[in-house]
């Protein structure tokens, strides 16, 4: 329903528009200050954010923060939400009597694409332009004066930080009301402008606008983003049928138009060195290498394997530290704290559950301080374009690249920011799939079999753990594009996904603070896991492993005569396929908390179960020396690759069942998720140790 409601004479409501990360934010809270509420627009989990401020001669100036957008033809629920705000259409929200239109300076040219839109809605305009500080380093220029000459509307240059502009916009917002020109005058193309005018006849006149935008909708699951009743929907459909049955590439051809029109603008009044635009060249030159459908790949895969490789080389020397230091620490306690259970507990169940997890903090921080170095620089935008293109081909939308790539780091985060993902089935799809992707809790377990399955001593000892760690994240990858095929094609059938939009940044050279700041905040997250979540499972795994005491001389006995060795010994007959005994079985069990829990129960385990002088040995010592009452060993490099390929593809991790049942609002889809990716993970781990048993790998 139109929104016929006006703002009262005495408050005047001005809406701020821009595309996401141009400083709309800042603006906003530059000018309300503390005179601000944040609340949700009913029906939706998008946030509506509004404020007050005073104009010159106290009038009251009601802004409201409308979310980000790169133009009126939305792409999601967010997106639609500005859309209707602009188009008058929510009755919980006034129309704006003016808008904002805020634009990033540095990419004036993308961002007068939306300002050019918002023209046509007729609504009174005043353009912002930020970042101009930023523009200076840049080597360009602005010339105000001659930009709003060109766009018929005021431009103001603003600095949120040191303030200048807003008096200027405080004035602006109460007195401008010049409805601003279109930059289009007229339907370059003749049959959609025939088309235009046909649909204007039937639409009622509080529609017209959002149905000459849908028109140009060039994905038929959007269509229901514009507020538009069922019947108009359906002349929109049909409209767009007959210029498609005509015409290949209609809908570019008036975007084609606008665009001429904004580099015209830019070209005379926008400045630029001859140093910037040697920059410029460099960069171009870049993207065209980078996003090589061959070249771009190639380059993927050496960043990958250079990323890998240091994983192994430089987190070698610090791990060994830490792994001193709790070797020397836990005999310390054991040669001066007195026998007993306390003593017990505090070196077997605390000390070796926390250091067996917390020796891989080196190899976590280098891999997130990886990722920041390639958010940083620019790299991270080249590598989702060229992934864009194999995930459009399994069925996945464009936009489910952030998500999967946010879930190397952690699942959770990543399924988090699914919600950017227009379509309800893509989105779903890409939540089920995203614990595939090997999140940093794996590393621990991977280079615990990797350091068992491959020597140091052997030749290009690193470059080989490098390439196996790389396969097992490339084993996720491969299986969750896998499944995602196959969902969007069964229970999850839908419309075919869209393509991806986004902005490729320009190349910087990294900011290292703010890396490492990054790093450090994974760092705290780590280490309050490991205090928290390892240490309570720590604890509780040593006492059922511990008790009840039993008279048996033999610990390995004494240990499967223990509550955790009758679990274990229960859970045998399952995993016993797959070459796992029934120790392993226990840390499977335990790692269904979290993944590197499976680190710290095998370290508990092997603790309780040691002889006296193996208590401060590594980990991987002891385990290479475990082995069936046959005499065969237990850890053979087959049961290792089992191991790793189960851990890959299995979903252990507490929170990421919880945040998909938050996320899709149904225990359904959780437990769906848990079971399919459990049969997945056992399936195959059976199937690789089963077939290297068949070639005598065992």
């Amino acid at each position: 329903m139109l929104n016929t409601t006006c703002s009262s004479s005495k408050q005047i409501a001005v809406a701020l528009v821009g595309n996401p990360n141009c400083g709309k934010t800042t603006l906003f809270n530059a000018l309300t200050g503390l005179r601000q509420k944040v609340g949700n627009y009913p029906g939706v989990t998008v946030e509506k954010k509004t404020g007050n401020f005073s104009g010159p001669h106290g009038e009251l100036i009601r802004l409201i923060d409308l979310p980000g957008t790169y133009g009126l033809n939305p792409t999601s629920p967010d997106e639609r939400i500005t859309t209707e705000v602009l188009l008058g259409l929510r009755t919980d929200t006034y129309p704006p009597d003016c808008i904002m239109c805020i634009a990033d300076a540095t990419s004036l040219r993308r961002h007068l694409f939306l300002v050019s839109q918002v023209f046509e809605l007729r609504i009174p305009v005043i353009l912002v332009l930020t970042m101009m500080d930023l523009l200076k380093r840049l080597g360009k220029t602005i010339h105000a004066a001659k930009l709003s000459k060109e766009l018929g509307c005021p431009v103001i240059p603003c600095n949120a930080f040191t303030r200048s502009g807003l008096v200027e916009l405080r004035q602006l917002a109460v007195k401008y009301r010049k409805k601003p020109p279109s930059l289009l005058p007229e339907e370059p193309f003749s049959p959609l402008r025939e088309a235009t005018t046909r649909l204007s006849t039937a639409t009622p006149e509080g529609h017209r606008t959002a149905a000459r935008l849908a028109l140009l909708e060039p994905c038929a699951s959007r269509l229901s983003l514009y507020g538009l009743p069922a019947s108009l929907i359906k002349e929109v459909v049909q409209e767009q049928a007959t210029l498609d049955s005509k015409y290949v590439r209609w809908r570019y051809i008036t975007a084609a138009a606008r665009y001429r029109r904004i580099q015209g603008i830019c070209s005379r009044a926008v400045y630029c060195s001859s140093q910037q635009q040697a920059v410029l060249d460099i960069t171009d030159q870049l993207d065209h290498f980078l996003t090589h459908p061959v070249w771009g790949w190639v380059t993927f895969a050496f960043v990958m394997t250079v990323m890998f490789l240091t994983i192994f080389i430089v987190a070698a020397y610090p791990m060994d530290w830490i792994q001193s230091g709790i070797s020397l620490a836990k005999n310390w306690v054991k040669s001066t704290c007195p026998r007993g259970d306390l003593t017990d507990l505090f070196s077997d169940g605390m000390m070796s559950g926390l250091g067996g997890v917390l020796v891989f903090l080196p190899q976590i921080l280098i891999l997130f301080f990886f990722i920041g170095l390639l958010e940083n620089t620019g790299y991270m935008a080249r590598a989702a374009f060229i992934m864009d293109r194999l995930m459009s081909r399994v069925g996945l939308h464009g936009k489910s690249f952030i998500p999967l790539l946010s879930s190397f780091a952690c699942a959770i985060p990543g399924i988090m920011s699914t919600r950017a993902i227009p379509d309800a089935r893509d989105r779903l799809a890409t939540i089920l799939i995203a614990p595939f992707m090997s999140c940093s809790a794996r590393i621990p377990i991977y280079t615990l079999m990797i350091a068992l399955l491959l020597p140091s001593k052997m030749p290009f000892a690193y470059l080989a753990k490098a390439g196996l760690m790389f396969s097992m994240y490339a084993v996720g990858v491969a299986v969750a594009f896998t499944c995602g095929w196959i969902l969007k094609r069964t229970i999850l059938r839908g419309n075919i996904s869209c393509p991806m939009v986004m902005e490729l940044p320009p190349y910087r050279f990294p900011l290292f603070s703010s890396i490492l700041q990054q790093v450090y905040q994974r760092a705290v997250i780590f280490l309050k896991r490991a205090g928290t979540v390892i240490l309570g499972i720590s604890i509780l795994l040593w006492f059922f492993s511990t008790y009840p005491k039993s008279s048996i001389q033999s610990q390995e006995d004494a240990l499967a005569h223990s509550f955790a060795g009758k679990i274990g010994l229960a859970l045998a007959p399952v995993f016993q396929p797959l070459g796992f005994n029934w120790k392993i079985s226990i840390g499977l069990l335990c790692a269904q908390a979290a993944r590197e829990v499976f680190i710290s129960t095998l370290g508990i385990v092997y603790s309780v179960e040691g002889r006296a002088e193996e208590m401060t040995k590594p980990l991987r010592e002891v385990l290479l020396r475990d082995h069936w009452p046959d005499g065969r060993p237990v850890f053979t490099p087959l049961v290792c690759v089992t191991i790793m390929v189960f851990f890959a593809l299995s979903l252990q991790c507490v929170g990421t069942v919880a945040i998909t049942r938050r996320e899709t609002g149904s225990w359904g889809w959780a437990i769906f998720q848990l079971a399919y990716m459990f049969i997945i993970a056992y399936g195959v781990a059976l199937v690789v140790y089963q077939t290297g048993c068949l070639f005598s790998l065992g």
